[in-house]
């Protein structure tokens, strides 16, 4: 597994131990419960077939965590000294097989055994058998198909500002761009235990690198949240937001597929945007429209006593700071893009349709890139989680020029006044053109 598998399996572990390390103070039952439901739900693992976690797996990242003072690094995955041996437990087909039944309360229990192979759920040297399926599914009372349940929802709040933040994005009005309308969307977040709106700006497409823009500018004005709380758009679901919110410690937390219900907070602000704002919106551009929407939002929703809480957004905000996280002060180095590559052996590397220089004791090894698409000649270069600072943008015409010295080092050559460049045609000894 490569660095960038690793990573990616840390950031996975993250999640599934995010609110177990987030700060928040919890009870040894609400502990349990927590543990709980994470062993009895069925996980899609990065570079993994299995689909469960035991208690104790996640017991064990938690306290890696918690030793490494909340680094990503300490959850990325060691290598096994036993690698190739099975480690298939019964409770991994006991918990596939209740969420079989679940999935499917009407089936005969012999349809239920056929649909476990046919998905490949039944741990390799287990035996499954009518009997046996009987007595598990009688001991947790799921012989008998019952009708589905009304799903419990539940009003929620955060306790503290910046435990949660919600966010999405809507579509905005039509504005002017070069001579044409064209649609704006709006991206915004919403803490919430204060309701304040840590940001919200309107942009010409709703795409990644928007909401990324987006975020930074929340974090920066108000700290990080503990947790950041999306629906399952494209934007929202990118591994590079993923790495992000994971290395600035901010669980990401997506709703389920069609259940918007809670993501109430964010919605009803795009309702208040709607009938409060753009009614009355009298601009033509987008830059209109955001200078229009930051007074708004300044002057008239932060100010204005919210009729849940009994306080303004800011008032409520501000009164207990103290628990607030800032914002790293090189926040804009963990927005960079990641890209593997390899060292040619003459040093070069291309990033983007650019060729770069790499430093000599990278030749022919393969690095890691950290970048921003508008800053193309800061290029920073990693080794084994080393830095070799920033790459060095290619100049083909002046490398013609250099000499390599016996040290490995570099003497530029270079043409006099009094030299005329040859222009690559071939002179004689006398100088005679033949």
């Amino acid at each position: 597994m490569n660095e960038e598998q690793k990573r990616e399996v840390a950031v996975f572990r993250f999640g599934v131990i995010h609110d177990l390390v987030g700060g928040t103070h919890l009870e040894r039952g609400d502990q349990q419960r927590l543990l709980r439901q994470k062993c009895e739900r069925k996980w899609v693992i990065p570079h993994s077939s299995r689909t469960r976690l035991t208690r104790g797996t996640i017991l064990r990242w938690i306290q890696r965590y918690k030793e490494s003072n909340g680094k990503l690094e300490s959850l990325c995955p060691i290598e096994r000294s036993d690698r190739g041996v099975s480690r298939g437990l019964d409770e991994e087909t006991s918990l596939a097989l209740i969420q079989m039944r679940n999935e499917m309360p009407k089936a005969t229990v012999v349809n239920l055994i056929e649909t476990m192979h046919k998905r490949g759920l039944v741990t390799p040297g287990i035996e499954l058998n009518l009997s046996t399926v009987y007595r598990l599914l009688h001991r947790h009372h799921l012989m008998n198909p019952l009708e589905r349940k009304p799903e419990d929802r539940r009003k929620f709040e955060a306790e503290l500002p910046n435990d949660l933040w919600q966010s999405d994005s809507m579509h905005g009005p039509h504005i002017e761009v070069d001579g044409r309308m064209k649609k704006s969307y709006l991206l915004a977040f919403i803490d919430d235990h204060s309701r304040l709106v840590p940001h919200a700006q309107f942009y010409l497409s709703e795409g990644l690198d928007s909401y990324l823009d987006a975020l930074e500018q929340a974090l920066l004005k108000r700290g990080l949240p503990r947790k950041l709380y999306l629906d399952n758009g494209p934007a929202f679901r990118s591994k590079h937001l993923e790495d992000i919110t994971a290395s600035l410690g901010i669980a990401l937390i997506h709703s389920r597929p069609y259940k918007p219900q809670g993501r109430g907070k964010i919605e009803r602000f795009f309702r208040s945007i709607r009938s409060q704002f753009l009614s009355g919106f009298r601009g033509r551009t987008i830059t209109d429209l955001n200078e229009a929407l930051d007074l708004w939002l300044n002057d008239i929703y932060h100010q204005r006593k919210h009729s849940s809480t009994n306080q303004s957004p800011f008032e409520r905000f501000t009164a207990q700071m103290k628990c607030l996280r800032a914002a790293p002060s090189d926040l804009k180095n963990y927005f960079r893009k990641h890209a593997r590559r390899r060292v040619a052996k003459d040093r070069t590397i291309i990033l983007k349709g650019k060729l770069y220089e790499a430093p000599v004791p990278l030749i022919a090894k393969h690095v890691l890139l950290l970048y921003h698409e508008n800053q193309p000649e800061r290029v920073e270069v990693f080794h084994e989680r080393k830095s070799y600072g920033f790459l060095t943008p290619l100049d083909l015409h002046i490398n013609c020029r250099v000499k390599r010295n016996k040290d490995n080092g570099t003497d530029m050559e270079i043409v006099g006044k009094g030299q005329k460049y040859q222009g690559g045609r071939l002179w004689s000894k006398g100088g005679d053109e033949r």
